[in-house]
């Protein structure tokens, strides 16, 4: 029998107890003395954050990067409030999320949108900017040397324009925002990894979807750490989990570009989509209790808003 490989031990994972404990995790590198964050979810996961460097007996001022996947607010909402904390720190980011951390008021606004203005401020409270000059643009395939540490960088578009994936080699884990999917921990065992495909607004693309999954795989990595929830190992299982989900979204979004307007589009996705995840856990032996399928609205509701937006999008352009 193989060997299981073991998770790099100075990669700590941090829940941020985003909506509640499990839904979305952080991550701190140790390097020697020297630190960077991965991800940095919401203002008010921010005390977890520098809790955690304190925990390890260091100073903020040994955090050397803040990087964020891509600019959604449980990915990137705490970026101003963690770097004024880690003074010096870069923030590293996508070129086109770069400019929505640097001036966040049209992505505030899209956000109220898609929440509502009580419900965004329950979740993100105030966003505040990154001062130019200290966001770095990371380019496509670009390596950040970071002591015996390389990070690549990698455009992995699907779930939005603005997303990377980085693949940091000596330890071969990739942490890969939501490119990856939704694993959480509470739904499923190590055996039974329950992992789905998000879907979110509005730069769903099922294509490049595909293509980011192939990226991910192809690195190597022996782990994927994923922003909801936690490292996985087993990425090419697991890919075949994701594209299977992929196919039956898109499969729900085809079918509802008969419905007159988005808001039926809306319902009929929920519909289906709560039915695609119902049945794939009994097809993955995972029993959804009651409570884990409640757990699951948000996903579901989310999930079909990005499958009906992008319906209405194609109508549009008939």
């Amino acid at each position: 029998m193989k060997q299981k490989t073991k998770f790099d031990s100075s990669i700590y994972t941090i829940d941020c107890e985003y909506v509640e404990s499990g839904v979305a995790a952080a991550y701190l590198i140790q390097e020697g003395d020297r630190l960077c964050f991965i991800e940095n979810n919401t203002n008010y996961a921010i005390p977890k954050l520098l809790a955690k460097v304190s925990d390890l007996g260091l100073s903020l001022d040994n955090v050397d990067y803040c990087m964020i996947t891509h600019v959604h607010l449980d990915h990137a909402g705490g970026s101003g409030l963690l770097m004024q904390h880690c003074k010096n720190a870069s923030l590293l980011a996508h070129p086109k999320a770069a400019r929505h951390i640097i001036h966040p008021t049209r992505l505030i606004e899209s956000s109220k949108t898609v929440y509502g203005e009580d419900v965004f401020k329950q979740l993100y409270g105030d966003i505040i900017p990154v001062p130019e000059s200290r966001v770095r643009i990371m380019q496509d395939e670009e390596i950040l040397a970071w002591g015996n540490r390389r990070f690549t960088f990698l455009y992995t578009r699907g779930h939005a324009n603005h997303h990377f994936c980085i693949y940091e080699s000596f330890s071969k884990v990739i942490f890969t925002g939501d490119a990856f999917g939704i694993a959480y921990p509470s739904i499923g065992d190590e055996d039974h990894r329950f992992i789905f495909p998000t879907t979110t607004p509005t730069d769903y693309d099922v294509k490049e979807a595909y293509k980011s999954l192939d990226k991910i795989v192809n690195t190597g990595a022996d782990f994927a750490c994923l922003t909801h929830f936690g490292a996985v190992d087993n990425l090419s299982e697991l890919k075949k989990d994701l594209v299977y989900g992929y196919k039956e979204m898109q499969k729900i979004a085809e079918a509802s570009l008969t419905l007159k307007d988005q808001e039926a589009m809306q319902s009929y996705c929920e519909i289906q989509i709560r039915k695609f995840l119902y049945d794939f856990a009994e097809t993955k032996e995972v029993s959804l209790s009651i409570k884990q399928k409640n757990f699951l609205e948000n996903d579901i509701r989310l999930n079909a808003s990005g499958l009906a937006f992008w319906a209405n999008r194609e109508k549009e352009r008939v």
